[in-house]
């Protein structure tokens, strides 16, 4: 069991250079889809092991050496319930991306590039399972430049201008983000002598219990928090996820927004629990900026949602507003609000995917247009995705029964253990919720409104009424059964 990572990348790795030279659009994407559930259901084995546990049923947490070389020089994934949780999920919304946005990547994909943009898919998700998994820095840090380069390849898969303008700009931040993060590790390795986790914790520990060396662990931990919070579209270094996420086709766009962006959060946990702790967080400050940066992008980001008229652009924005919940629960500094940020990645992950895919197909029954005051009644023409674009919609907003109303229960919850932070947090919460309705409402009303305007009719989408129906199920079910789920990453955070 504890060889599934490993063999995880190593077949997603392996499906990337396979797929490459495939010219049957339709092959190549059936072999990597075949992997990435393969993962997905791998992902599930391990974590049902590791949460069954040792012979006395304790849930455990493994440590798996890469390679010959023993520490501090080896290279080692640590395996726990949230790690396994997370990947399933990763995998799993990759997967039911893939399915959603099958029709635009036929219409928007060139015929003889469509092998190298299924090898695009395999590589992100590689990615994202070693920052998920790994216990060293330095491997972090290669992972995080391939995840870039990876990404902006899925964001100009289009090859028009305002891709290609997106691309460069966030190649640019997304590489300021990476050299800062190098910068942070440099600096830890230069006062610890290690880059693996868990040796370079217990010399951080001793030098902040005598007292030594404080300035520059802050100064470390800040620039690796910036570097991480770029990748991460953390406000106020958000800016490239607008044009990035919204302009490419639906499957880079629910990819890019569901999976991708969680990668470098995922690690971001990783290293404050597991490098620095919670309490050395706390002694450093960087708790306190986290939460006020994490608050300032739920609302900044609702404000920019609400001016856009474009889908994808509107969508994009929210995206900003969602991480910023993310940033404030782990700026919680608390096991409540790391819990609670890690249900809101699996959340969003289906949730925006869910969003990307349904307005990829009612723009589809409406001759590829993107305006919410060209998409009037767009879900007449195609009920289930107007469906699946209003159960979306109700879970980032925060109604009763749908997953993202759990979520922001999660988080008033953590926030009750903060009481300097309790009465602004809860106003930001309610502040970003009432901003959401905003505009997730109008343009729900939109696309069930009625249009005067004739479209041709559009053959049903069947890989589309799948990834829908699978994704408005589980976000209902986390709405509704979410305690399973909450247990598990308590669980892993324990194990962190």
């Amino acid at each position: 069991m504890r060889y599934i990572p490993m063999l995880c990348i190593f077949a997603l790795l392996g499906s990337a250079i396979l797929t490459a030279p495939i010219r049957s659009g339709r092959r190549a994407f059936g072999a990597t889809l075949t992997v990435v559930l393969c993962t997905a259901a791998a992902s599930a084995l391990l974590l049902g092991w590791l949460v069954a546990g040792n012979p006395t049923g304790e849930p455990m947490a493994v440590t798996f050496a890469m390679g010959k070389f023993a520490a501090p020089f080896g290279n080692e994934l640590k395996l726990g319930p949230l790690q396994a949780l997370l990947t399933t999920v990763f995998s799993f919304v990759v997967g039911l991306a893939m399915l959603g946005g099958y029709d635009d990547f036929l219409f928007d994909v060139e015929r003889e590039k469509r092998g190298l943009y299924c090898t695009l898919l395999s590589l992100t998700l590689a990615a994202l399972y070693v920052l998920t998994y790994t216990n060293d820095l330095f491997t972090g840090y290669v992972f995080i430049e391939i995840s870039t380069m990876t990404a902006c390849a899925l964001v100009m898969v289009r090859e028009r201008g305002e891709t290609i303008v997106a691309t460069l700009r966030y190649l640019f931040l997304s590489l300021l983000g990476s050299g800062l993060f190098l910068i942070g590790i440099a600096m830890l390795y230069s006062t610890t002598g290690h880059l693996l986790m868990e040796p370079m914790a217990a010399r951080i520990a001793a030098l902040l219990s005598l007292g030594e060396y404080r300035l520059p662990l802050t100064v470390a931990a800040g620039v690796m928090m910036t570097g991480l919070g770029v990748k991460s579209a953390l406000f106020p270094f958000h800016r490239w996820l607008k044009e990035a996420h919204g302009t490419t086709t639906t499957t880079s766009s629910a990819v890019l927004s569901g999976v991708v962006i969680k990668g470098t959060v995922v690690l971001q946990i990783t290293v404050f629990c597991r490098v620095f702790t919670l309490e050395g967080v706390h002694l450093l400050h960087l708790d306190m900026v986290m939460l006020i940066l994490g608050l300032c992008g739920m609302v900044a980001g609702s404000v920019e949602a609400l001016h856009q008229h474009h889908a994808k652009r509107m969508l994009a924005c929210s995206s900003v507003a969602q991480m910023g919940y993310v940033f404030m629960g782990i700026g919680l500094a608390s096991r409540a609000g790391l819990a609670a940020a890690c249900f809101h990645i699996i959340v969003h992950a289906l949730s925006k995917s869910l969003l990307f895919c349904s307005v990829g197909r009612l723009s589809a029954v409406s001759r590829h247009k993107k305006d919410f005051t060209l998409l009037r009644g767009s879900a007449l023409r195609d009920p289930l995705a107007g469906i699946a674009f209003t159960v979306g919609a109700m879970s980032v907003i925060g109604i009763p029964l749908f997953a993202g109303f759990t979520s922001k229960l999660n988080f008033a919850t953590a926030s009750v253990a903060s009481p300097k932070a309790l009465a602004f947090t809860l106003v930001v919460i309610m502040l970003s919720t009432v901003l959401s309705a905003m505009y997730y409402l109008p343009a729900v009303t939109a696309v069930w409104s009625h249009s005067d305007e004739e479209f041709p009719p559009v053959a049903s989408d069947p890989y589309f009424n799948f990834c829908a129906v699978i994704s408005v199920a589980l976000i209902l079910l986390l709405g509704m059964a979410y305690t399973p789920v909450m247990e598990i990453i308590e669980l892993g955070i324990d194990l962190l």
